[in-house]
């Protein structure tokens, strides 16, 4: 059975909610953008230092490359700048809902 391209965009969508840091920063996208990449943790979220670095790296090799291939952002390597992306409309919805109902989400959800 074939996915339609409604199914389809909602599984990348998914995919791209999956990660909690990729949550973080699209949500912090969603409340102010464009955003500059040096806040590694837009909802403070990280402990200590240990931790901090190991985001950096996962954000710069994983995270921002990922959802710029979704086309949810967009990045400027050279600045730093994170931005809406082309595909920013497919998951802005998701975006909203989320932020909307953060009180009734589970503990760690975010």
């Amino acid at each position: 059975m074939r996915k339609s391209a409604a199914n389809e965009g909602v599984d990348v969508a998914l995919e791209a909610l999956s990660n909690p840091y990729r949550r973080q920063l699209l949500l912090a996208l969603l409340a102010e953008n464009p955003q500059d990449d040096t806040d590694r943790d837009p909802l403070d979220l990280i402990d200590d230092d240990t931790e901090a670095e190991l985001l950096e790296t996962a954000l710069v090799h994983a995270h921002l490359p990922k959802l710029e291939s979704m086309g949810f952002i967009e990045w400027d390597r050279e600045s730093g700048q994170i931005s809406t992306g082309p595909e920013w409309a497919e998951i802005a919805p998701l975006l909203e809902l989320i932020a909307n109902h953060r009180d009734e989400l589970p503990e760690g959800f975010l």
